[in-house]
């Protein structure tokens, strides 16, 4: 069968893949799977329900709930009777909530729990298309999925399948609201065929089949972690969901999954608990770790060290990341990673240990991948986002802004045509980020085009590459450089908590909080050791001239962070502004 709308992929996988583990939660201890069959039959209740109770095609279903096989039968179902679906970020708060619910007038809400449904209930008299809320919990006084489903029992199944018949690829299949990084949310639209190309153009790139496992734990509400799924279940990838952020390392090691999806940030901490755990070695054990690392930064693809490199790798292999590897369950052929760039020195370890970490590049708009690596025919390169997929196409403006057109970009921002008018021009999409090919194939992002600044000197700053290369220290967890129209660079640095209050206690330094970490001139002095190391990496108008620590993280819940993890550097700067006058004082 074609493939051509979201909820052609499970019938596409019970035709050619049919799985006893389609999907697969941890209930009560165990892992507990749904087949291929249950999938579809439960989304096909699922939709008969919606029809039931008066949901017509057109109409918006918001759905707000952890990763659950609950979250893809019945997004399949909510598709299938050409409802939209209105996935929305658990952590934003009810102020945004209320603004989705309204601008895409949500007929009817999905949450999975009381924290969640508590969150709808704030604002749910604000919201006069509202109908019923039903939960994948149970949670008294609210309708549970099991008792929804029986709503549709009378529905024939011939309805639904006039209603899906009528769907057509062009069609809005989502409506996914960006936070960004300001403003009020806008609502992306994202037709069947924006998201099922990207399905077919993404699918080369992973190396998996109908006998590889996957565990999902990014937030299935952003485009990124729910285009890999359909991807998966495409390929016939059973699928793993994680208990919870605090349980992806146990659950990893019980699925032992040949891949799963990461985030940049992710694989930092990942990377900072192997150091901290090569740090507590002695003797000979922690010599081996730490040459086996220095090994590990210089790799490069394809055996391009030579004959004596590789060799010395596969005794480090043997010795050390052998270990690694079996923290992820031994089985990982892939790590795609996105949302934001990765540290070129990270992507290089995680693939000398054998833990081949694939770097992509996309946005919410663009269904969400234009690029990303692999290792078939020479397709990676450190430091880049690989090559465009085969129905991309990129190009770079004359100022360096990426563009990018094909069937993945978006039908437009919902209820704001302005908004898609200054983004999308002549069928190309402008991408706020600047980027370059490397050796005419490889795309480069350089930085985002709102994030570049100039000093008062005149000189243009990217902060994002630098805040990666700063980030090599092991004191520094988040970093964000500052300097627009200021005389020099600086640098608001949250410390690594765990890691620099180890120090203190080694070297006699009284702290136990970030408050007290921020106010220690001695922590400051050793942090400050590092970036003027790495400030080597810099021409000298770039280099960071002066820090001051901050005395709080930057979390998605008290507003520094978007959803997607990435900095909300305006209001860091509101926040830290007594931080900013004493770096630029005098």
């Amino acid at each position: 069968m074609e493939v051509t709308r979201l909820f052609d992929i499970p019938y596409y996988q019970l035709e050619n893949f049919p799985k006893s583990d389609s999907l697969s939660a941890k209930i009560g201890g165990k892992w507990v799977p749904t087949s291929t069959q249950e999938f579809v039959d439960q989304a096909m209740m699922v939709s008969k329900s919606l029809v039931a109770i008066g949901i017509e095609p057109g109409d918006k279903v918001a759905m707000i709930s952890n990763n659950r096989p609950e979250w893809n039968i019945t997004d399949i179902g909510i598709l299938m009777c050409g409802a939209i679906n209105v996935p929305i970020y658990p952590t934003i708060s009810p102020k945004d909530y209320e603004f989705i619910f309204n601008d895409s007038q949500v007929k009817l809400c999905f949450v999975s729990d009381v924290e969640l449904l508590a969150k709808v209930n704030e604002i749910k008299d604000n919201v006069s298309t509202l109908g019923p809320i039903i939960s994948f919990e149970k949670i008294d006084g609210i309708e549970h999925i099991e008792d929804f489903k029986k709503r549709g029992e009378q529905v024939p199944t011939s309805d639904i399948e006039a209603k899906k018949a009528a769907i057509k690829a062009e069609d809005l299949a989502t409506l996914i609201y960006t936070s960004g990084t300001t403003g009020s949310p806008k609502g992306v639209m994202l037709s069947h065929n924006n998201i099922t190309s990207n399905v077919h153009g993404a699918k080369e790139r992973l190396p998996v089949n109908e006998t590889s496992k996957a565990v999902s734990f990014l937030p299935l509400c952003h485009i990124y972690e729910r285009m890999v799924l359909y991807l998966f279940m495409y390929t016939g990838v059973s699928i793993y969901y994680a208990e919870s952020m605090e349980t992806i390392g146990d659950n990893i090691r019980e699925v032992k999954p040949q891949v799963f999806t990461a985030v940049p940030r992710l694989l930092e901490k990942v990377f900072d608990k192997i150091m901290a755990k090569g740090s507590e070695l002695t003797g000979i054990k922690k010599g081996l770790f730490f040459w086996a690392v220095g090994l590990a930064e210089v790799w490069e693809p394809y055996g391009a060290n030579g004959a004596w490199y590789e060799f010395k790798l596969s005794i480090a292999n043997k010795l050390i990341f052998s270990k690694w590897r079996e923290a992820l369950g031994g089985n990982v052929q892939a790590v795609a990673s996105g949302s934001a760039a990765l540290q070129a020195r990270l992507a290089r370890i995680f693939n000398a240990a054998g833990i081949p970490v694939l770097e992509g590049y996309g946005l919410t708009e663009t269904s969400p991948v234009a690029s990303v690596n692999c290792f078939d025919d020479k397709g990676f390169m450190i430091g880049t986002v690989g090559r465009t997929l085969h129905n991309v196409d990129i190009k770079i403006a004359e100022d360096g802004e990426i563009l990018i057109k094909g069937s993945n970009v978006m039908m437009g921002y919902y209820n704001r045509q302005d908004l898609t008018d200054e983004v999308v021009k002549d069928g190309w999409l402008h991408t706020g980020d600047i980027g370059k090919f490397i050796d005419g194939e490889y795309l480069k992002i350089t930085d985002r085009k709102k994030e570049i600044f100039k000093t008062s000197g005149g000189k243009y700053i990217a902060p994002q590459p630098m805040e990666n290369i700063y980030k090599a220290s092991r004191f520094i967890d988040q970093i964000m450089v500052i300097g627009e129209n200021k005389k020099h660079p600086a640098a608001l640095i949250v410390p690594d908590l765990e890691y620099t209050l180890d120090w203190c206690k080694n070297n006699g330094v009284s702290c136990t909080n970030y408050e007290d970490l921020s106010s220690n001139d001695q922590v400051k002095a050793k942090i400050w050791d590092d970036i003027d190391r790495l400030n080597e990496e810099f021409g000298s108008f770039e280099r960071v001239k002066k820090i001051e620590i901050c005395g709080f993280p930057w979390t998605i819940d008290t507003g520094e962070l978007t959803p997607s993890l990435k900095l909300k550097r305006k209001i860091i700067l509101q926040k830290c502004d007594h931080l900013v006058e004493r770096i630029y004082a005098g």
